[in-house]
């Protein structure tokens, strides 16, 4: 039966997963610790370990939390339960990748107003409405009708940032993707006139 058993290397080569990211994930409980096994007492991992592990990498690939990976692995042990809640879980995270679709189409649209409202060239980067967009205002002018208030004129409205459930370095799985969408600097209407 010893050859079942794996080294963290010969894991992450069989999962195609980091050992760092094995690690990370013992020490946060989504894989439980192998025992220590023979004379260099090297740990070493079972089948159910990589079968568990691809699990993980799957739905963090899908872009559930942590937390929501560490509810369906619960649950997935559990299988002649009732799946409420494995679908809960699912229309959860359904739900805010569905609001992450509408803060892109949000940020596509500014991005093309951008663009739209800078022409087809011909103008010099001091007259470019995309870098006047970006430019903050100058240092402690705040007053209406002041140079950083007409420029913001030009730019459509941002989406609003939402904060994202957990940071994009806590797996250094391939799912990093959008966490959140931040807009720094200023809201203005849509259709304000440049």
């Amino acid at each position: 039966m010893a050859e079942d058993r794996l080294t963290i290397g010969e894991l992450a080569r069989a999962t195609g997963t980091k050992a760092e990211t094995i690690r990370y994930y013992e020490r946060i409980g989504l894989l439980p610790l192998p025992p220590r096994t023979g004379a260099g007492s090297y740990r070493t991992y079972t089948p159910a370990h990589a079968r568990r592990l691809a699990f993980a990498r799957r739905a963090r690939a899908l872009g559930f939390t942590i937390e929501q990976v560490r509810a369906l692995l619960g649950l997935a042990g559990r299988r002649e339960s009732d799946c409420g809640e494995v679908d809960a879980i699912a229309r959860e995270h359904l739900a805010e990748v569905e609001r992450k679709l509408a803060d892109l189409a949000a940020l596509r649209d500014e991005l093309r107003g951008l663009i739209g409202a800078c022409g087809r060239g011909g103008t010099t980067i001091a007259e470019c409405r995309i870098v006047e967009a970006l430019l903050p205002p100058p240092f402690g002018d705040r007053s209406e009708g002041s140079a950083g208030t007409a420029r913001t004129a030009a730019a459509p409205a941002r989406p609003s940032a939402r904060s994202s459930r957990e940071s994009p370095a806590a797996d250094a799985g391939p799912s990093s993707g959008i966490r959140s969408i931040k807009s720094p600097g200023r809201h203005v209407r849509r259709g304000a006139a440049p």
